[in-house]
């Protein structure tokens, strides 16, 4: 079945029926210069140059947007080429020129560069897999090659028929190639487009959306059906799915989960496995979070030898060593997000993991640190009282508990009964200088992240079945948490047989809604209930890098719906980000997003059956809703309806909203990313060809003054936004704070005690203005 891009490519490789009109004297004299060179083609051969071969290219691109005028374009080519050059070689000089003309004024210049990109990749494609046109092949065939030569997983095959396969050829469009701005295709193309064996372009972005979809539909009954929704939401860039998923699934090795989060024991073979864990994970692209509060701290005793232990940075660095060793077939190193608790007697030295100064074999620089912070602890800040630290084994030794595995009320009984005990080492330390330790390291090095157990415990909706003790890589996922412990080990004539109980191993399966393309409620009901359906189809056709993370995927059924686009949707609907008008849109936008996402999660348990640890959920008895106050209003949601439908059929996935950064995906789909807000209005980013000028999605005069910079922005308003999202998000969200070097020690910790006050569960990165740091890639989506 050939597909064809009909007026996207017809004319690339024969002269313009306007190449003959009438040109200034500027360009007629470069015609002259240029037609006295020659050209290098792919294949090796000479020919001499066509000036209407180029000049159709441009204006091709420039079609791409009313009233750009090729000729403006030309004059920047043509003094870039000389005698000699090869084809791609002018085409790329042709796509960076049409670039490199993005402006404030003129931001339309990047859909000519991605018209260009979109043209010299047709002709890659067409090169590669043989066939003579420019534009879309034979579908069909492309899967047999990729399937021939191990890019492709031989299961799409097997479940769909070669009729099933046509049908869906026929279904793609390629005039949504026209979507994408240039660093959106680029990206697409670079990163998640399959290419053959000599790094060629093979697959095109509507048969990458294609076959994505036809993966996460293949075991449904109408499997063809959802296909075709599943690709409608993800080709209209109204839906973005994580960057495992969007770069694994069709694969041969389709781990399509972006995070896991794994707590090892207080022993050596315990925190051995979750370091094995995390190589697994990294291998196939997962980023992890692992939660070290219950390793014993520094000078603990070990099998009764005094002062033997040393502490979690050792094994911390091990995780370090792990991140850069498995390196996801050198694209990247592994990421981990490691967390700790503020009570911890080895915390100080945590802080200083990421630091330049101090003794530098007590340095991770490749991890991220995390804290987990009770309320009690920031009561402490707040009327900067005496904190103490302590070990947890020596609280297991002399209290009979863990301390660690406890939240809320609960917990400051037990971490006052440990003050209480003369018998229990301690070191006191005023609340307020941890604070001033956290402070600075975010300050230098933009973490660590920040975790408040508390509350996200106390909105835990299957507390009944667990805790949690720390958040994941990008600080969105807020999931029951539990050790995989070795409970045998035997050996029978040299063959030794392990058995493991697997623990809540969590793993997070993601897709952003693109708010920046989805402005009303009906298609963002639509698009939320094809999202869930979706992530729930991951987590059944999943290739899991560990075991434990099946069972536990298997178990809660957990996915994370997020945003995509959103400050391009405040800039678009005109509101300002420092306004009470955005809190109070944001509450009643999230709420909608929550109940529809909970509404497809209930039609899918009833068509499917709820999630096994439903029963005795907030769920099922209410708590859920109640700890929130939905109840049905005129004019909102009905949510005394469907709380009455969940504890009839329940839902199918244990939890469902999370908003991850989609640093990478959003990019692709022209939004802004995730809740943020822009950086910056226009921006020049280095490549290795040259610069390439973004500006912010759909900037104009309507829109310029709507796009504040994020530095620009007082913090108390978006921590008050970010509040209010957060009623209607039973996960966490990748919130960040950004500060400049001016801000004071005092203001800086009003924004960390406001943060907690208005109960957001989790703070990402503090972005400074003189501190880089990373974006995880692993959670985008």
């Amino acid at each position: 079945m050939t597909v064809h891009s009909s007026d996207a490519t017809t004319g690339l490789l024969e002269p313009s029926s306007q190449s003959g009109a009438r040109e200034g004297n500027a360009l007629q004299d470069w015609r002259q210069r240029l037609e006295t060179f020659s050209v290098e083609k792919h294949d090796g051969r000479r020919e001499p140059f066509s000036y209407d071969k180029i000049i159709t290219f441009l204006r091709r691109g420039c079609e791409a947007v009313e009233g750009y005028d090729v000729e403006r374009l030309a004059a920047d080519v043509w003094p870039q080429l000389r005698d000699g050059m090869r084809t791609a070689e002018i085409a790329r000089v042709a796509i960076q020129a049409a670039v490199e003309k993005t402006s404030v004024e003129e931001p339309q210049w990047q859909f000519v560069a991605a018209r260009l990109l979109l043209l010299d990749a047709y002709k890659q494609a067409a090169r590669n897999r043989g066939y003579g046109h420019i534009g879309y092949g034979d579908f069909g065939k492309l899967i047999e090659e990729l399937e021939r030569i191990g890019r492709y997983g031989a299961y799409i095959r097997e479940h769909y028929s070669d009729d099933e396969i046509a049908e869906l050829a026929a279904y793609l469009k390629p005039e949504r190639d026209y979507l994408f701005n240039y660093v959106g295709l680029k990206q697409l193309l670079d990163r998640y487009a399959i290419r053959n064996l000599n790094n060629g372009i093979m697959e095109l972005p509507q048969e990458l959306f294609m076959g994505v979809s036809m993966h996460l539909a293949m075991k449904e009954k109408d499997k063809v059906e959802w296909a075709k929704r599943f690709y409608d939401m993800l080709s209209t860039l109204r839906v973005t799915v994580a960057t495992p998923t969007l770069s694994n699934a069709r694969k041969p090795f389709h781990q399509l989960s972006s995070c896991f989060i794994d707590m090892p024991e207080d022993d050596l073979v315990s925190i051995y496995a979750t370091d094995e864990a995390f190589a697994r994970v990294s291998k196939f692209g997962g980023g992890m979070g692992i939660y070290v509060g219950k390793i014993r701290a520094r000078g603990s005793a070990i099998r009764n030898h005094p002062g033997a232990s040393g502490g979690v940075v050792p094994w911390i660095r091990n995780f370090n060593n792990t991140a850069v060793s498995c390196n996801q077939l050198g694209m990247r190193a592994g990421a981990a997000a490691v967390y700790l608790d503020v009570w911890h007697k080895d915390i100080l030295d945590f802080l200083q993991l990421r630091t330049n100064n101090g003794d530098e074999r007590m340095k991770a620089h490749d991890i991220f640190p995390g804290v987990c912070i009770p309320d009690l602890f920031m009561r402490r800040v707040e009327e900067r009282g005496a904190w103490y630290l302590f070990c947890p084994y020596e609280v297991r030794k002399v209290m009979g508990f863990s301390l660690e595995d406890s939240w809320g009320e609960e917990f400051e009984r037990r971490y006052q009964a440990c003050v209480d005990n003369p018998n229990l080492p301690r070191v006191e330390i005023p609340a307020i200088e941890i604070m001033k330790r956290i402070m600075q390291s975010a300050f230098e090095t933009g973490t660590p992240f920040i975790f408040f157990r508390d509350t996200a415990n106390r909105l835990n909706p299957n507390k009944h079945a667990g805790m949690v003790y720390c958040s994941n890589l990008c600080t969105e996922i807020i999931q029951n948490m539990s050790p995989t412990r070795r409970v045998e080990e035997t050996e029978d004539m040299g063959v030794i047989t392990t058995k493991t109980k697997a623990g809540d191993f969590v793993v997070c399966n993601l897709s952003s809604l693109n708010l920046g393309r989805c402005r009303d409620l009906d298609s963002i009901r639509d698009m939320v209930h094809r999202q869930i359906r979706a992530m729930d189809n991951v987590i059944d056709l999943n290739h899991y890098p560990v075991p434990q993370a099946a069972v536990t995927n298997r178990k809660y059924r957990a996915v994370g719906l997020g945003i995509s686009g959103y400050h391009q949707y405040l800039a678009e609907k005109g509101i300002p980000w420092e306004s009470e008008a955005h809190v109070k849109h944001v509450d009643e936008l999230f709420e909608w997003i929550n109940y529809f996402a909970i509404e497809a999660s209930m039609e899918l348990a009833r068509e499917k059956g709820p999630y096994a640890l439903f029963e005795g959920s907030d769920w099922q008895t209410g708590q859920y809703f109640e700890l929130r106050g939905y109840h049905s209003r005129p004019g909102g949601p009905d949510w005394d309806r469907l709380r009455r439908d969940v504890a009839a059929h329940g839902v199918r996935n244990a939890y469902l909203v999370a908003i991850a950064p989609t640093s990478s995906t959003s990019l692709i789909a022209g939004s802004t990313a995730g809740i943020d807000p822009v950086y910056a209005r226009f921006f020049l980013e280095e490549k290795k060809n040259g610069v390439v000028p973004q500006t912010a999605p759909n900037l104009n005069e309507k829109t310029f003054w709507y796009y504040k910079e994020a530095h620009t922005i007082d913090q108390r308003w978006s921590i008050e936004a970010c509040a209010a999202r957060q009623r209607h998000v039973d996960q966490s969200q990748s919130f960040n704070l950004y500060i400049t070097p001016g801000i004071s020690a005092r203001q800086f910790l009003d924004l960390y005690m406001l943060a907690w006050k208005r109960g957001l569960k989790t703070v990402y990165y503090v972005r400074s203005k003189s501190v880089e740091v990373e974006d995880c890639v692993a959670c985008s989506s």
